[in-house]
Order: structure tokens, then sequence, then C-alpha cells
């Protein structure tokens, strides 16, 4: 019976953590995600021959999504009677988040939680990404160098300071910098990260790789 009770828990928290199909429009927060586009071009970008990878495109902090959160777990793929986005509005999308096809996802796994129609997605999506200053040095770097994941967070805390630590994580993925998550209220507001949300990479020699 105990272990039954265990099984029965882990199922009901792992449902929780990514529920699918759930109602538009009821989270909690958002999280603003931004990917340093030469290290996901490192890692996975370059072997799927994205676009977002061409030197040409100049990309640095790119717009990943911005995602409604409960304060533990996530909806996704909601159900929603929202349109979904025409091949202009996700084209229109590209300049900040590298694809237009990053742009038709995000909306489907997220953009439909959000209870808004697919323009009013983008925009707020645009508004958010905005609103954050992204720092300007590792444009800088003109090779590839290992830093202490915390160095990244600090950056963004010095360029934003309407933001605060609890408010912003950091993550890697395969000894790269991966993405700084920004924790915002439904109004684009800073709010504290949950406790699922708020864990950061503690490298101290993450790989950093420069502009294309």
């Amino acid at each position: 019976m105990r272990f039954l009770r265990s099984a029965l828990l882990a199922i009901a928290c792992a449902t929780h953590a990514s529920a699918e199909g759930e109602k538009a429009g009821v989270f909690d927060y958002y999280v603003l995600a931004l990917s340093w586009s030469p290290n996901w071009c490192a890692i996975e970008g370059d072997a799927k021959q994205s676009p977002q990878c061409n030197p040409r495109e100049d990309h640095g902090w790119i717009l990943h999504g911005l995602w409604p959160q409960y304060h533990q777990g996530w909806p996704s793929y909601c159900r929603s009677s929202e349109r979904a986005p025409s091949r202009r509005m996700t084209a229109e999308m590209a300049d900040i988040m590298g694809t237009s096809g990053l742009a038709w996802h995000q909306w489907k796994k997220h953009g439909t939680c959000s209870g808004l129609s697919a323009e009013a997605y983008y925009d707020h999506s645009r508004n958010a990404y905005t609103a954050i200053q992204r720092p300007q040095i590792f444009r800088k770097l003109t090779a590839p160098v290992r830093l202490p994941a915390q160095l990244i967070e600090e950056a963004f805390l010095k360029e934003n300071p309407q933001l605060t630590a609890d408010s912003v994580t950091i993550t890697c993925k395969q000894g790269h910098i991966q993405e700084a998550r920004i924790c915002l209220s439904k109004a684009l507001d800073p709010v504290p990260c949950g406790r699922d949300v708020i864990k950061d990479c503690t490298l101290t020699d993450a790989l950093f790789a420069p502009i294309r």
C-alpha cells in the first residue's frame, strides 16, 4: 500500500510538471527565455543547418520563447479557440527568434496557453524581449571562452536594475551556457521565479562562443 501511494504521488507530480491541453489563459507568470544563439548553433543548430546559424544573421541573445508558467509546473499545447498565426506573423518574428519555424512552434506549445490571440502573443513576446537589456559585452568576444555561469547572471542584473537574483536563472547544456530565463508577471514586471525554474547552472567553466 505504501508503494502504491508513492507511485500515485509520483504520477501526480509528473502530470503537474508539464500539463498538456490545459485551459488557455490560466497560469501564474511568464518565463522569458533568451538563448545565446552561437552556443545553440554549436550544440545543435549547425547539425540542423538552421538559417539562424548563418553568420550574416549576426544573432546573439535571441528570444527562445515567452512561456506561461504555474508556480509549480507549466501548461502546454492548451485548448484555444484563437486562430493559428499566419505565415506573415511567424516570418515577422524571425528577426528576434532566429526562424519563423521557432515562432510557429512557440505559439503551438506556449502561445496557446497565454489566452491571447496569436498576434497579441507575438506582440507581448516582442515587448518582453525589448524590455530586457541584453548585455552587449558578450558581443565583443572574438574567441570562445570558459566562464562561470554566475557571471552571465551578474551581467544581466547589472544591465537591468529592476531585476533581482530570484527573478533570473542561467541554464547550461552540454557544457555551454544555454539560456538566461527571466520571470515576469502577466504585465511583464519582474517576479520571483518558482522553485522548478530557479535552478541555476553551477558550472564555473561553461563554454561561451562568440558572435559568428
